[in-house]
């Protein structure tokens, strides 16, 4: 099964996305902040990492950018979470580096389907 980076300060977010996706039966790992989720990124292969856009200590803009700078890392699949659904800010994150962007708040089924075409 697909390893996976939640990368999310909120913690009641936090724990509603690991949930639904451990039902689901994927191996995931979390992260309360940017600098722990870009640690985490460095010494660890994901098949995909969710990221929360606003974060404490490293935003995740920042950690895209750094990511896409390591060869290695440069074909990670990135699904940025936002609450930030403005035309323009989806557009940063997806020149940024993300493969998508999922607007907060959405619902299990919407979480689980963009996971699962994003593994595809």
């Amino acid at each position: 099964m697909a390893h996976l980076l939640i990368a999310e300060d909120e913690p009641v977010l936090r724990m509603l996305v690991l949930d639904t996706l451990e039902e689901e039966g994927y191996r995931i790992d979390v992260a309360c902040d940017g600098e722990e989720a870009y640690r985490k990124l460095l010494d660890n292969d994901y098949d995909l990492v969710l990221l929360d856009y606003m974060m404490p200590k490293m935003t995740g803009i920042e950690i895209i950018e750094r990511i896409r700078q390591i060869p290695e890392r440069s074909g990670l699949q990135i699904l940025m979470l936002s609450a930030k659904s403005q035309q323009a800010e989806r557009q940063k994150v997806l020149d940024a580096g993300a493969n998508a962007f999922l607007s907060k708040p959405f619902s299990p089924i919407e979480l689980i389907d963009k996971v699962e075409e994003m593994l595809k």
